[in-house]
């Protein structure tokens, strides 16, 4: 089993395939592709057909997007979605929102784990996606993650693919120094917890460790 990814520092759609599949515990080869390079969409397209990473590729199955993968990995690790019903499905939303929203966040505070943008990046649409984010994260630690039966440190109690997808969403807010003036205390628990996840604490050691760069990417916030 190989997982595609781009640069750890700068591929946040890496990271959560990459974090997926870490979660399930499976043995993988992880196969780094450096972004922006002359050889990067040749080197994506023998494996991708989308020409985007992450990419797996198992026997003759490759799978292109960051959320298939990660439900690929739950079928084989169920506990990677909540075991209640309810739970699951607003774990799956929360999910599917980040998959598919917060195009404000990301154009202007794009993840770049190495830099300190600290200030940087706040138009009133990304101020506004912040805003979505800290309350999805208050909602779904009040709601699920702090319940008698399956409590935890996380969203939904245990370690799920909704903590997953917004694991870049934290490294974006260190980044460019989103914390307790822009974040609620629970959101605030919630993102030291992310952060100190050992899996998290790996992908970033990876970046630190990763000299390559992208200028444009390096060369403001």
């Amino acid at each position: 089993m190989k997982l595609l990814i781009g640069d750890y520092n700068y591929s946040s759609w890496s990271m959560r395939g990459w974090l997926a599949a870490k979660a399930c515990g499976v043995p993988f080869e992880t196969v780094l592709i450096h972004l922006r390079e002359a050889d990067t969409a040749a080197s994506i397209a023998r494996h991708s057909p989308s020409g985007r990473v992450p990419a797996l590729v198992t026997g003759d199955l490759t799978i292109w997007d960051s959320l298939a993968i990660a439900e690929f990995f739950a079928e084989q690790a169920p506990s990677l979605w909540p075991a209640d019903g309810c739970a699951r499905a607003v774990a799956r939303a929360v999910s599917a929102e980040m998959h598919s929203s917060f195009t404000a966040l990301r154009t202007h505070m794009s993840m770049n784990i190495r830099k300190d943008y600290s200030g940087l990046g706040r138009t009133p649409e990304v101020l506004a996606d912040i805003a979505r984010i800290d309350a999805i994260w208050q909602d779904c630690r009040q709601r699920f993650g702090t319940r008698a039966a399956d409590a935890g440190p996380w969203l939904f109690g245990a370690w799920s693919i909704a903590d997953i997808m917004y694991a870049p969403v934290c490294m974006r807010f260190v980044t460019y120094g989103v914390g307790s003036g822009e974040l609620s205390p629970v959101s605030c628990d919630y993102m030291r917890r992310v952060l100190d996840h050992p899996h998290v604490q790996e992908w970033r050691a990876a970046a630190m460790a990763d000299d390559h760069c992208i200028a444009d990417y390096d060369s403001n916030g």
